[in-house]
């Protein structure tokens, strides 16, 4: 299992199953009531009436404008891809997504559709959202999404083989994912919800960066709890933490029931306090949503002309 590219201590934990697990095992813990209390009190912080546009302008830029439904077509994702260039047509200063979000046999339909954009293009694999399938399948699953041209992967680690204190199982698949994905950005899931404590969040969080992660994700948005502030910090620190280790900056996606401006703005205010204001850009802070952008465009809105348009105005999902 062992890396080159990692500063010497780290490498070293890569080096064999015990070797991850003492590293892992070894790692603070989380404070429960401490990383609760701050996110509740960053929560409450308001921020000043110029900033509000930026802000919206920011979070509309890190939006990930997700379908992930047994129903998609062709048509939806074009639609989509559509939505995420102007996401508001009557007002095209409006920023465009950050990218869209499929299934990898949908992927073609998205590049296509967004050709030119400079928008990305991300497909959900590894047998999302369960994970449950053979490695070969899953990598598969990687090769047809980066064959058909996206440029971003959103994996799902194996949630049964980490609970079950398989690390190095995990730790391999996920360097086997970012080796198929080639240059494309991966984006590690690692289902919070069903990790049970922060201090296995933290973990899960550790074991993806030294696996090669792009970004560490919270959730699929299929389980319940998925994103929440608290799990979103403990994320936040361990990109931090691996950046004074590494100098290697990487990213984190809170995906899942974020769906108004003012949850964007909480996040925003997170992301500048725990992490630093190095991650305020969609190329290392995203929101996995898909009903986030509808709020975010009708308080821009209400920003520009003063007063609320309503949701008549706009075509929503």
């Amino acid at each position: 299992m062992a890396t080159a590219t990692l500063p010497a201590d780290l490498a070293d934990a890569t080096r064999d199953e015990a070797s991850l697990r003492r590293f892992l095992h070894g790692l603070p813990g989380v404070d429960q009531v401490g990383v609760e209390q701050r996110a509740a009190t960053l929560a409450t912080r308001s921020i000043k009436k110029a900033a509000k546009l930026w802000a919206i302008d920011t979070a509309i830029s890190m939006v990930d404008l997700t379908t992930l439904e047994g129903a998609d077509t062709r048509g939806r994702v074009r639609s989509l891809a559509a939505r995420a260039r102007r996401p508001d047509p009557d007002r095209p200063d409006t920023p465009s997504v950050a990218a869209v979000c499929v299934y990898p046999d949908l992927a073609a339909t998205a590049v296509e559709a967004l050709d030119g954009t400079g928008i990305a293009v991300a497909s959900v694999a590894t047998a999302f959202p369960s994970g449950r399938s053979i490695r070969e399948v899953k990598l598969a699953d990687v090769r047809h999404a980066v064959d058909s041209g996206a440029g971003e992967v959103d994996m799902v680690i194996d949630r049964g083989a980490f609970l079950e204190g398989r690390y190095g199982a995990v730790f391999d698949e996920i360097r086997a994912v970012k080796q198929e994905s080639g240059p494309a950005h991966v984006k590690v899931i690692l289902e919070t919800g069903e990790l049970a404590t922060y201090d296995n969040v933290r973990r899960a969080a550790w074991l993806a960066l030294l696996a090669g992660g792009d970004f560490v994700k919270t959730s699929t948005g299929k389980v319940s709890p998925a994103a929440t502030l608290p799990v979103t910090h403990v994320l936040l620190q361990a990109v931090r933490d691996w950046y004074r280790a590494t100098g290697e900056l990487r990213g984190v996606k809170p995906a899942g029931g974020i769906r108004t401006t003012s949850d964007a703005v909480r996040y925003l205010v997170a992301v500048h306090e725990v992490a630093g204001q190095e991650w305020l850009t969609p190329s290392l802070f995203r929101f996995g949503a898909s009903g986030l952008l509808g709020d975010l465009v009708l308080q821009r809105r209400t920003q520009l002309d003063g007063h609320y348009s309503g949701p008549d105005y706009l075509a929503l999902d």
